[in-house]
């Protein structure tokens, strides 16, 4: 399960989520944008960090990452690339902190001994995503987080109740679909096996009003306008077979490539 680029994405979607998990979070919290940078020299990636806004007073940079796998060296990648861009931005913040999320305190790394002092500061936060409660009493972002981590046997139910609490809870239609869309997500990465007719029986809901059956079905679309395209039907031929545009499927000719040889 793609587990990294499903966090990622509630991070881009909602970027306060992350202070949800602290328990003192930054009084400017909603000014937050999370974005992934690149250190170069030596080259590092860094997938997830949290910018505070630019003000004339600088404010801290959140480090964030999502470890679902025992990695013995993971405190020493995360500061190492932490504390460098740190170093390379230092005009740009006042400080740092750092959040590591994992499933449970079983996949942290074993041999501390070099960073216990940041442990045990105020700077690093360590999250075990199985010791925040009952899912059903958390908040909906962080539910989802825990959502990850539950077994096949357990997560059909909880997304249910979870869409249940979305439609009860949240009265902006597109913040509401925009939960059940990451809420599906995760289910169809969680049950690779299972068809899309037999996802939308375990949620109770059609994914045909999700961005993922919608993505998958543009793309679907725009690959038979291309394919009649190349066997040389007209736009407006295409625009009457399909129902799209005519200035839709013009934009669509352009990705098409010239064959001067037919």
């Amino acid at each position: 399960m793609r587990r990294d680029s499903i966090f990622y994405a509630l991070f881009q979607q909602s970027p306060t989520l992350l202070f949800e998990l602290l328990e003192e979070p930054p009084l400017n919290a909603e000014a937050y944008r999370f974005d992934s940078v690149a250190v170069k020299e030596p080259r590092f990636e860094i997938d997830g960090v949290f910018l505070p806004p630019d003000t004339e007073v600088p404010g801290i940079v959140y480090f964030c990452e999502v470890q679902f796998q025992r990695d013995e060296r993971l405190y020493e990648r995360l500061f190492g690339e932490s504390f460098l861009y740190f170093y390379r931005n230092r005009d740009r913040f006042s400080d740092w902190q750092a959040v590591v999320i994992y499933p449970a305190r079983s996949m942290e790394q074993s041999n501390t001994l070099p960073y216990q002092d940041l442990l045990a500061g105020d700077r690093v936060h360590c999250v075990f995503l199985d010791e925040l409660g009952d899912i059903g009493q958390l908040p909906l972002g962080v539910a989802l987080m825990v959502l990850t981590t539950l077994e096949e046997a357990q997560a059909p139910a909880e997304a249910r109740a979870l869409l249940a609490r979305s439609r009860q809870e949240i009265d902006e239609p597109a913040a509401s679909r925009a939960i059940m869309e990451m809420l599906t997500t995760i289910m169809v990465y969680k049950f690779t096996n299972l068809s899309r007719q037999e996802i939308e029986t375990m949620l109770g809901i059609s994914l045909q009003q999700t961005r993922v059956y919608q993505e998958a079905k543009e793309e679907a679309l725009q690959q038979v306008v291309i394919n009649l395209l190349k066997e040389g039907m007209t736009v407006e031929a295409i625009a009457r077979v399909t129902g799209l545009s005519v200035e839709q499927i013009e934009q669509l000719q352009k990705s098409v490539p010239h064959n001067p040889l037919g």
